[in-house]
């Protein structure tokens, strides 16, 4: 199974460019940390391995937020900004650098250097926020001001966490988790609502995916209030009946892309399935919080479900486009993506159905999980660390 990535015409320019703009970096990191960390964890659930500094659950919540998926939106928010502004991001060695952080800050983590761990996770966001507000800054870019501040709220985040891990302030860590999850979820509604119908109308002719002003702004606006009540410490019925109303706004604005226009196009096809998890996480947010569905359920539907397909389907879709190669899927990447979905139905669906299969469910989906990203690290290694196909800079 082997991925054609160059036109068959022309040879690829040789050289390395594996820090020309940051999806390169890190879409390799992120990949690669995905098929490894995730495996860890589930030998760490199992009882197989001892924990490391954040001791079991927590270590996973925090490096599927601050590591994994915060590396993926770096590294396209340092792409697309480029496009936005028309402005340079970080490149060569200040982009070497900004990974060799991230790279610490997943090293540190696994060590008993606290301290250092949590000035590394912290200090992150905020360098990347610093690179981003430069070229949007210069270029005025008020649209996408925002971004800048939910990198600083991420900042935030990881700040609160490490300081109740080292007993500074009393407070839950799972509250500055929730909080980094619902800025998750607000950037994965944002950029979805931006990227999902565009390229499902320049995917598939005639597929007729639509915005409606009313429906976007009931999306957004309700996960902006749920996010507000995660702040304020507000549970129950209240927080599940928003919930609820914003899964059927999701449900109603993913329709609206008419999903079943793209089965023949996997490139496309991946994000809608990955976009159905947010309906689903909404739902199950809900229902956790009148106490009718595990919470960790509605938790697993956003992270290895949405963020997990959507994040599989992006950095395909760029790197092939930033590299100047057609804008196809080939059977790795359906390979891919299939995997990282079925590990989303299994972690979630199982336990759902039969909580007594839930240790085997957590197996099964990391090891589905870690295969659909190992495809990625180990096809796209070429497509990541060469120059553009096309000769262009990027």
């Amino acid at each position: 199974m082997r991925l054609q990535l160059e036109e068959p015409q022309a040879a690829p320019p040789r050289g390395g460019a594996l820090f020309a703009l940051g999806f390169r970096p890190f879409y390799m990191l992120a990949s690669v940390f995905a098929a490894l960390s995730v495996p860890l964890w589930a030998l760490q659930f199992s009882g197989l391995l001892p924990h490391a500094y954040l001791a079991g659950p927590l270590w996973h919540a925090h490096e599927m937020l601050f590591g994994f998926t915060l590396a993926v939106v770096v590294g396209f928010l340092f792409t697309a900004g480029r496009n936005w502004t028309q402005q340079p991001t970080p490149t060569g060695l200040l982009l070497a650098a900004l990974a060799a952080l991230w790279l610490a800050a997943r090293v540190l983590v696994l060590t008993p250097w606290a301290p250092a761990a949590a000035v590394a996770n912290v200090a992150f966001p905020l360098a990347a926020a610093a690179a981003l507000a430069v070229p949007f800054l210069k270029a005025g870019n008020r649209r996408n001001y925002f971004f800048i501040g939910l990198l600083v709220l991420l900042a935030g985040a990881a700040a609160g966490f490490h300081l109740q891990q080292l007993g500074v302030i009393d407070a839950s860590p799972r509250w500055a988790v929730q909080v980094a999850m619902d800025v998750m979820l607000f950037i994965v509604a944002v950029m979805a609502g931006r990227v999902v119908p565009m390229f499902t109308n320049n995917g598939v002719p005639g597929a007729g995916a639509a915005k409606r002003p009313g429906v976007e702004k009931a999306a957004l606006s309700l996960v902006l209030a749920i996010a507000v009540a995660d702040l304020l410490g507000l549970r129950g019925w209240p927080l599940a009946v928003v919930a609820c109303a914003a899964a059927v706004a999701h449900a109603w604005r993913w329709l609206l892309w008419r999903p079943w226009n793209t089965r023949r196009v996997p490139l496309v096809w991946v994000l809608h399935l990955a976009y159905a998890w947010v309906p689903v996480h909404l739902l199950l947010r809900g229902l956790g919080e009148v106490g009718w569905v595990s919470p960790s359920l509605a938790t697993h539907a956003l992270t290895a479900g949405a963020i997990g397909g959507l994040v599989i389907g992006m950095m395909t879709r760029t790197a092939l486009g930033h590299t100047g190669r057609p804008l196809k899927a080939g059977r790795p990447e359906t390979v891919a993506y299939i995997a990282v979905l079925l590990a989303a139905l299994t972690r979630v669906a199982v336990p759902l159905l039969q909580p007594a299969w839930t240790l085997t469910a957590v197996q099964v989906s990391a090891a589905l999980w870690s295969a659909g990203f190992a495809i990625y690290a180990v096809s796209y290694w070429p497509v990541l660390s060469r120059p553009r196909v096309d000769g262009l800079p990027g």
